[in-house]
């Protein structure tokens, strides 16, 4: 084989496997709604938080919580998914 072909291939593979480790909940856009600052540092009150979870479109709602439900992809937003859960939203 080819080496132009092997790094073309590794970098292929780079450029599609590093999508794929983002998630919803990596995206500040989906994510600020649920904070009082721009940085992401201070989360809302229970209620403003519900609110805002009402707020979300249905199929953001569920990529959320798929995030959420999973350990791997939801550890650095464990803030974020604790108040979730403590609302009751989990599966």
């Amino acid at each position: 084989m080819n080496i132009k072909a092997i790094c073309f291939g590794a970098f292929a593979l780079s450029v599609i496997g590093g999508v794929a480790f983002a998630g919803v909940l990596d995206e500040p856009s989906n994510m600020q709604p649920f904070f009082t600052d721009s940085g992401m540092k201070t989360m809302k009150s229970s209620a403003d938080f519900e609110t805002a979870w009402k707020a979300t479109p249905k199929a953001m709602q569920v990529s959320m919580m798929k995030e959420c439900n999973d350990a791997a992809m939801s550890k650095p937003h464990a803030q974020f998914c604790a108040q979730l859960f403590a609302l009751g939203h989990h599966s």
